[in-house]
């Protein structure tokens, strides 16, 4: 899973717009420090933007997490002498797992004297097992870590991980990726906040939360792909009427009821709010669109649009089921997208979810992917930094393409897919939400502990035993709880 960055600003196009609320004592006081965030971050950023050379930042000084002094020159892996890149990662699916074999090859073809050794594991085990081996005695040299508070924070907080903003200017990273990517992937200096200060990882791909269809389940229904989000739920009891499972939906793993709730939270007209809050300057969660949005989750259950067993069907599970004509929607990731379509073939389409107005701009949770990052005690830190260099270069984009894989900067065999292709259809929709700033980051970013509340709290949902209402109050509950210890208030009992 992944992120965005903070909005420039602008209004996401929603199902509805929220009711008008007044504004609480609470709201003028974060009004009040969103106008001072706002200066600062616009202070701060001057000062990143002059700060391009490389050491500016202070990467190197004791106490960043550096290990010795800033690189001023571009690495050369094959002066380093026989070396082992230990790298930690989740990307096991068909196409990332294709991808990054590939690269990975290339990378040990061009300096035969180093050995990638390789741990894949999942997301989920990924995030359980991640902090323990960066902090036991044999720490890998790179690994991919969730961007937010709960992994990259919590990591840079440790000091397990390397500052990048030295190799950021020797790579010029800083000209290749757009800021708005870059700085999710950077922690303050005191590692309370993300989204500013320094780097210290890059992503290899880009991602978003989409909507997959069967078209010979919607042929068959006699229903039309969805132009607007009104489309595709007023398909729902048609399908279900037709005898078809609406949507496909498997939540044993916890973490997709947060993508699909996020989607249903941006199409309640809760985009702005979300990203806001995301990064610690919006009002919370006790509003209308995170109401509505688990309203509508229950709603889907008891109607039967998701199977009935949801909570306890894998992930994986549900693709699969997906690929094999049970259900006409799935709405999950573009990582996704490689493994359907090599079952699915032609009756494969994807799309962001379709907005409120037909051929309006689309909004939807997403961002890039975990980001890669060099631990601090990495044997080999050049090495490595060459190494994040060569996986995100506009080779490995065409690489990533080629196996399916959307990079966070599709590059010349993006321009050359086939028009009205499932990947054309994936990477036109990321050109399209990056046009119009429609992505909104990850709902588990928001707090150290917001993934396992809110994902535990979504099955509640699901099966009934929680109301919206009291999703909205828990939610917004641990929003203002860290936001005041993170301001240095008491928090209210």
């Amino acid at each position: 899973m992944r992120s965005v960055s903070p909005p420039a600003g602008g209004s996401a196009p929603g199902r509805g717009a929220a009711a008008p609320h007044r504004r609480t004592p609470r709201a003028a006081r974060r009004a009040a420090a969103r106008r001072a965030a706002a200066l600062t971050a616009a202070l701060t950023a001057a000062l990143l933007a002059a700060a391009c050379v490389p050491g500016t930042d202070g990467s190197a000084a004791p106490g960043a997490g550096g290990s010795g002094a800033a690189a001023s020159e571009v690495p050369d892996p094959a002066k380093a002498g026989k070396a082992t890149l230990t790298v930690w990662d989740q990307e096991i699916r068909g196409g990332q797992n294709a991808e990054l074999e590939r690269l990975n090859r290339e990378f040990e073809e061009k300096y035969p004297n180093v050995r990638i050794k390789r741990v894949a594991r999942s997301f989920s085990d990924l995030k359980t097992t991640l902090k323990l081996a960066i902090s036991g005695n044999k720490p890998p040299d790179v690994i991919q870590a969730n961007q937010g508070y709960p992994d990259m924070v919590a990591f840079v907080k440790a000091g397990l991980l390397r500052p990048l903003d030295d190799y950021a200017g020797i790579y010029a990273w800083n000209t290749r990726y757009p800021a708005t990517l870059l700085n999710l992937n950077r922690v303050s200096a005191d590692a309370r906040n993300f989204g500013t200060g320094r780097l210290y990882g890059i992503s290899q791909t880009g991602e978003y939360i989409g909507v997959y269809y069967n078209k010979d389940v919607l042929d068959d229904a006699g229903i039309e792909p969805p132009e607007t989000w009104k489309d595709l739920t007023d398909a729902l009891p048609e399908l279900k009427d037709e005898g078809e499972l609406p949507v496909q939906f498997g939540n044993l793993d916890k973490y997709p009821a947060i993508h699909t709730f996020g989607v249903l939270q941006n199409q309640a007209g809760g985009a702005d709010e979300t990203r806001e809050s995301v990064f610690g300057r919006g009002e919370g969660f006790d509003n209308d669109p995170t109401r509505e949005a688990a309203r509508t989750l229950a709603d889907w259950k008891e109607r039967g649009y998701v199977p009935e067993g949801a909570n306890g069907t894998g992930y994986d599970d549900a693709a699969k089921k997906f690929a094999d004509g049970e259900g006409a929607f799935l709405i999950t990731g573009t990582w996704q997208l490689a493994d359907l379509k090599k079952s699915m073939g032609g009756k494969l389409g994807f799309m962001p979810p379709p907005p409120a107005d037909a051929g309006a701009p689309p909004v939807t949770t997403g961002g890039q992917g975990l980001a890669w990052s060099v631990t601090s005690r990495a044997r080999h830190p050049q090495v490595a930094a060459a190494y994040l260099d060569f996986i995100t270069s506009a080779h490995a984009a065409d690489v990533m393409t080629e196996e399916g894989v959307l990079p966070a900067l599709p590059g010349k065999a993006a321009r050359r897919l086939p028009e009205g292709s499932v990947d054309a259809q994936m990477v036109d929709g990321w050109r399209k939400l990056n046009d119009s700033d429609g992505l909104v980051p990850y709902l588990d970013y928001t707090t150290p502990t917001f993934y396992d509340s809110l994902s535990a709290d979504l099955q509640g949902v699901i099966d009934g035993k929680l109301t919206p209402e009291e999703l909205s109050t828990r939610m917004d509950r641990s929003y203002t709880s860290f936001q005041d210890k993170q301001a240095g208030r008491k928090p209210k009992p």
